[in-house]
């Protein structure tokens, strides 16, 4: 792979996509308490370190370049089309843009961004009646939104891997469980019996396969 356009040290697209995804992020979960702002906060961190790979340093390759080099001698490892790691260590020969691991990345992306979209409008409209937010994605989890973010960054990962978003995402995702298991102390205080009802019967992030096929009810104890 040969190009003659610089394939990194392009810190302007690291900026401006940075930018977008992390405006994108923030109108799609809408962060108002502190722990909101810490989620969000982590998660923008996660944007910055993949983008400033993806188009300013390639610090991954780098560092594998001795081994990637001696394994793949025909592949330009410092071509931009190599960062898609994925596709470039099981020799896919065409665009990788369109490879599997490409596309899977999108759709897990655009997934995650709609749960964490649709999570929101229903957690609003519960908080502003002051009831417990059981319909929608929170009928399959009880952290739609959490799940929402895991799977945006994982989606990230299968795109563009790297050394640093690989050792960032299982410490978010530890963040990610200390936080819901904050909120959901909070939830108990609050709301006591119906939370520990709706908590036997809804998982915290994974949800039930019979429920995502529809054979088990999405109804919750307390009817919500």
């Amino acid at each position: 792979m040969t190009q003659d356009t610089p394939a990194y040290g392009l810190w302007g697209l690291v900026l401006i996509n940075s930018a977008i995804f992390i405006m994108f992020a923030f109108t799609f979960f809408k962060p108002q308490t502190p722990r909101d702002w810490r989620s969000f906060s982590a998660f923008s961190a996660f944007l910055v370190a993949l983008f400033a790979e993806m188009y300013g340093f390639p610090l991954t390759i780098y560092f594998l370049s001795g081994w990637l080099q001696s394994r793949y001698p025909n592949v330009d490892w410092f071509s931009h089309d190599a960062g898609h790691l994925l596709e470039m260590l099981l020799g896919w020969k065409a665009n990788p843009h369109f490879g599997p691991f490409h596309v899977l990345s999108n759709v897990l992306i655009i997934m995650g961004f709609l749960v964490i979209s649709a999570s929101w409008r229903v957690l609003y409209d519960a908080q502003r009646k002051g009831a417990l937010a059981t319909t929608g994605p929170y009928s399959y989890v009880r952290h739609p939104q959490y799940v929402g973010f895991i799977v945006v960054m994982f989606g990230f990962l299968l795109q563009w891997p790297t050394l640093l978003t690989l050792a960032m995402f299982p410490v978010l995702t530890w963040m990610y469980v200390r936080l819901a298991r904050s909120e959901e102390q909070d939830a108990i205080a609050t709301f006591g019996a119906a939370y520990r009802a709706y908590a036997r019967d809804v998982p915290g992030f994974i949800p039930r396969l019979g429920r995502i096929s529809g054979r088990e009810s999405n109804e919750t104890p307390n009817g919500r």
